[in-house]
């Protein structure tokens, strides 16, 4: 289980790496091999390669209706590799869809990562904070 947030640079070539901590876990489950592909939020998703497996033919099966999704999740998936240094390339098309900066957060959402912009997650939580969050607050006790 991934958790945590990451404050990361993107080199000049796109490469972003690994926090340490990551690392090894990475390395142990799916051998440093992973997917990134977009979310309709407008963060990249970070999967380790037999996670993402397994929900790639999730995303396979669900009806035409969900071509949209299919498209969006299938049509931009792209596999890396963890290299020597410890760093993955995230491609130009990847950076460009999400609007990803120099500064970027990694977050850990259990079995994959949501890879932000860092101004544009910021953005994002205080809106999405301003809106309330009520009715899933009724459902979790802290």
């Amino acid at each position: 289980m991934f958790q945590g947030s990451s404050a990361l640079s993107l080199d000049a070539k796109g490469r972003l790496t690994v926090p340490t901590r990551h690392r090894d876990a990475l390395a142990a489950q799916c051998n440093g091999q992973l997917t990134l592909t977009r979310h309709p939020d407008g963060c990249l998703l970070v999967y380790p390669r037999p996670v993402w497996e397994t929900k790639r033919e999730e995303i396979a099966r669900l009806p035409a209706g969900a071509r949209v999704l299919q498209r969006l999740m299938l049509g931009n998936a792209q596999d890396v590799d963890i290299d020597g240094a410890g760093r993955i390339l995230v491609a130009p098309e990847l950076r460009s869809a999400a609007g990803l900066s120099k500064e970027v957060m990694l977050l850990g959402m259990g079995g994959h990562f949501e890879l932000w912009d860092a101004v544009t997650l910021q953005r994002r939580e205080a809106e999405d904070l301003a809106k309330g969050m009520s009715e899933i607050l009724n459902q979790f006790s802290f």
